[in-house]
This record gives structure tokens, C-alpha cells and sequence, in this order.
């Protein structure tokens, strides 16, 4: 779908490389965006199999980073969305990973004030770190992310563990770096389970404001939706509401 020609384009984007996620994950996350995001907007799956993905989504190949061989993935990959000409792409641009679970209203996510907007991160909220399950820029306007990547790999792999922890970094030197609001997207690992020992006879819940609920970690919305029980104080039963959303 394609904006009017007064109102900037807006861009859904994911990324789907290797087999860890099946074309399901990138049809649902269409299907969610599109019942909670008012008004048009175009959908780019970045992949390298564009195989069984719905005629709605449009798949581009992902820019080669060209990194070694054999190295953990801790992805790197994402970094491609900052490419100077990201497939002529312009306009807005909201990347969400594909394995998040939308719940509510996606609208304010283009309007929230901000340069570089992001999660920030869960586990050690006194760090910088953002969460890159969902960030929002305008494509093109941060080459210098990938551009000083490339030059200077091997001391950034060495000074962070991962994808997110550098993005976060670089931005904040910039003054460019700012967070969702707090309730907008929620972790299901730290925020929508019951504390022991009431996850074993309270389900999943989704929280108050919550509009993109994160998967992170070990459990994905499959995995949510079937419960856990071989993990004593993990125990989680089935969050019957990730069927309500996750799907087509």
C-alpha cells in the first residue's frame, strides 16, 4: 500500500534470514499490523526466501554485510536497515522483529516525538541499551551506523555483545537515542508472566497500555500459547490470548 502524496510514506519493516522463522511468522505480523495500524502504509519483509510470505508483503534481499564466517549471528543483520539507500525506500520507517505479538493501537508509534525511538531494555533499565524488537527512524538518515560498522567490526564485536548494544551506544553520542513509552511494549518473559509461585495457577496476562508484546529469550508466541511445565520456577501456563492476536 502506498501513502498519499501530502502524508510522508510510512514503512512496516522485518527481516527474515535462515530457518529459525517460517513464512507464518511474517504473514501474522502482517495480518496484526494491518488490523491496528490505521490508514495506508507498505510492508517489507528484508529476506533471503521470500518462499510461502503473502502477496501483500513486499520482499527485498537484505543488504550483505559481508561479515566472517562462522561468527555468532547476535544480530548484526539488522544493522542493513540503516543502508544510506536501503532500496530506494523513503519515508518512516517501524521495524519489528518478527516474532512480537501486537495487541494494540500502532498509530502513535509514527507520531511519537523522537529522532530514534526504541525499547529500553528490560533487564538493566539503568543502561542505555535499547531493546531493537521495535525501532522507528527515517530510512536513510543514519548511514554513519552502518558505514562506521563496517569500518571498525572486529573493535565493535569485541566492545559489544550484540546488534542493539552498539545501535543504542552510537545514538546516544549522537543525542538521537530516545525510548517508547514504557507500557507500549512490554516483555512477555519479564512482564506477562504471574511471579512464582502464582504462574502455576495464574495464566499469562497481557498488561495495562501494552500494544506490542515482546518475545525475547528462549520463549516465542507458539511456545506462549502452549504453556511450559518442565521448568520448575519457569512454569507457564497457556496464554490463551496470544491465538486472539497471533494470526491471520
Amino acid at each position: 500500500m502506498t501513502a498519499t502524496a501530502t502524508a510522508p510514506e510510512r514503512h512496516i519493516l522485518c527481516m527474515k534470514w535462515g530457518t529459525k522463522y517460517g513464512p507464518e511468522y511474517v504473514n501474522r505480523l502482517y495480518a496484526m499490523v494491518r488490523r491496528h495500524l490505521s490508514g495506508p502504509f507498505r510492508f517489507v519483509c528484508l529476506t533471503d526466501d521470500s518462499q510461502g510470505i503473502r502477496s501483500e508483503v513486499q520482499c527485498l534481499p537484505i543488504p550483505p554485510l559481508d561479515l566472517p564466517a562462522g561468527i555468532p549471528e547476535r544480530g548484526w543483520t539488522k544493522l542493513a536497515t540503516f543502508s544510506a539507500d536501503l532500496h530506494g525506500l523513503r519515508g518512516t520507517a517501524l521495524f519489528l522483529d518478527v516474532d512480537v505479538v501486537i495487541t494494540g493501537n500502532l498509530d502513535d508509534f509514527f507520531t511519537q516525538p523522537g529522532e530514534f525511538l526504541i525499547i529500553h531494555d528490560y533487564k538493566r533499565p539503568w543502561r542505555i541499551t535499547g531493546n531493537s524488537s521495535v525501532y522507528r527512524f527515517e530510512l536513510g538518515a543514519h548511514p554513519d551506523v552502518l558505514a562506521y560498522f563496517r569500518a571498525h567490526f572486529d573493535t565493535i564485536r569485541q566492545q559489544f555483545r550484540n546488534e542493539q548494544a552498539y545501535l543504542s551506544d552510537f545514538l546516544h553520542k549522537q543525542g538521537k537515542l530516545q525510548y517508547w513509552p514504557s507500557a507500549w511494549c512490554p516483555s512477555f518473559k519479564y512482564h506477562c508472566i504471574p511471579a512464582w509461585p502464582t504462574n502455576y495457577w495464574k495464566a499469562p496476562f497481557v498488561p495495562a497500555g501494552a500494544r506490542i508484546v515482546i518475545f525475547h529469550g528462549e520463549c516465542n508466541p507458539p511456545d506462549a500459547l502452549a504453556g511450559r511445565r518442565n521448568r520448575r520456577f519457569r512454569y507457564i501456563r497457556p496464554a490463551t490470548w496470544v491465538a486472539d492476536h497471533w494470526r491471520e
